[in-house]
């Protein structure tokens, strides 16, 4: 792997918006260009100086399939920048940064536009399989009486429509829904439901605290609809979740023995995160201040019933790697899919058995939950399943810089049985090494 390093000069996110009656104001191109002109609007660059433009999307409507390119061209970045689109499920928008990176790494990029976004309001419905047979047939019909006879094999019940989102949501392998791999957390490990509507009550705690505070203040960037209407904030923060409400509600996706509720799971949302990549030429080029830089990266594979527990099959190795214990990283983003899967990584970590079967390892131990998801996460945020992976990365690095911190692990878990993970270190004002560059370039 290369050694270089690879700088994460600046970031912007859209406020994510809570999916709720029919397509939300924005398209998934709409939420990208808007952030990503606010961040471009800031630098000593223009658009067109970008070597490329990477952008992690699940569910790109019809119209936006190389979404990345339409963005890009949308930016102003002109006709000779590539724009292209990554799919890595939740993280996407993580492995839009990792493509990034290693482009730069290799000498193919200095200066790389990359993030994630999905319009979840705007999934598709879609025909049955019954009724695309039926309209077949029917497209095929070329007489009267062949039309007549086709109409007559139609069924009401061809109209119902199947849910794009619902679909995507649910493993083909295993036949599973996501919240239904949560579920198979919450039996393994003996969660209850009370720690999770705990988990999920403080979620929305920190993350009112944090917004209270301006925390997400320097990574937001407005959106303006159609109409004028400005959107300023994350609309899916609830200052009224506590215990006893989240207690009335009922199981989703185990009606009858389950735990995972609409509360303690994370919100169904609409967003956009964008982060500029530099290699130290751009940085010393363009005079840039860096927020930081991406230390380690990992992608690792399980058992897709189990795929909550990517984050710890992920982010184990770097720890090996950069030897470092649970507690070496002083702040950690896991991705709030599910409190049951979160509490599921945690309780993995202490877990004997295992670790030893999963990783080869002793356990772990303790990972200190004042550390973790310190401004709450997509339980209160959402999951823009796109956006996700890019958003933990820059708030995290805020989130370091805030507190004067230095090194921090985002981590996420992957429909389909993966995990994915991201070691970054904070940067002062004033970076050595692009510093010293700027210095020789200047000399």
């Amino acid at each position: 792997m290369s050694t270089q390093p690879v700088y994460v000069v600046d970031g912007a996110r859209s406020p994510f918006l809570k999916v709720r009656t029919g397509p939300g104001p924005f398209s998934a191109a709409d939420l990208a260009v808007q952030a990503g002109r606010e961040l471009l609007l800031r630098q000593s660059f223009s658009a067109e100086d970008l070597d490329e433009v990477i952008v992690g999307c699940a569910a790109p409507s019809p119209d936006e399939i190389n979404i990345g390119r339409v963005i890009a061209l949308r930016l102003g970045c002109g006709p000779k920048v590539p724009g292209w689109t990554v799919m890595r499920n939740c993280a996407s928008g993580m492995q839009a940064l990792d493509s990034a990176m290693t482009n730069i790494q290799a000498g193919r990029a200095d200066l790389v536009l990359a993030g994630g976004v999905d319009a979840l309001s705007h999934a598709p419905l879609l025909f049955s399989e019954d009724m695309t047979r039926w309209l077949a047939h029917w497209m095929a019909a070329r007489s009267t009486g062949q039309r007549l006879r086709q109409l007559g094999r139609f069924r009401p019940a061809f109209l119902k429509p199947v849910i794009g989102l619902l679909k995507g949501l649910t493993d083909p392998v295993v036949g599973l829904s996501m919240g239904q791999t949560a579920e198979n957390l919450a039996m393994q490990f003996g969660i209850s439901r009370a720690s999770m509507d705990a988990y999920a009550e403080r979620s929305h705690q920190r993350a009112q605290a944090a917004r209270s505070a301006g925390e997400f203040a320097a990574e937001l960037a407005p959106l303006i609809d159609r109409q004028g209407q400005c959107y300023l904030e994350d609309d899916g923060i609830r200052t009224d979740s506590t215990l006893e409400r989240l207690g009335r509600l009922k199981p989703v996706f185990d009606r009858v023995g389950g735990s995972i509720t609409a509360g303690n799971s994370s919100q169904v949302t609409d967003g956009a995160a964008m982060l500029l990549l530099a290699s130290e030429h751009a940085v010393a080029r363009w005079g840039l201040q860096p927020l930081g830089r991406i230390v380690d990266r990992q992608w690792a594979g399980l058992d897709p019933a189990s795929m909550g527990l990517g984050p710890v099959h992920a982010a184990t190795p770097i720890l090996q790697r950069q030897q470092l214990g649970l507690d070496g990283p002083d702040l950690w983003e896991i991705n709030e899919a599910f409190a049951a899967q979160v509490l599921g990584c945690l309780a993995a970590w202490q877990d004997e058995h295992y670790c030893q079967a999963q990783l080869g390892t002793p356990a772990w131990g303790t990972l200190d939950q004042g550390r973790l998801n310190v401004d709450g996460g997509a339980i209160a945020l959402g999951h823009p399943v796109g956006a996700s992976g890019a958003r933990i990365v820059l708030h995290l690095l805020h989130a370091l810089k805030a507190r004067g911190l230095k090194l921090g692990m985002a981590s996420i878990c992957i429909g389909g049985g993966q995990g994915g993970a991201m070691l970054v270190e904070a940067l002062g004002d004033d970076p050595v090494g692009p510093a010293q560059l700027v210095e020789q370039e200047a000399a």
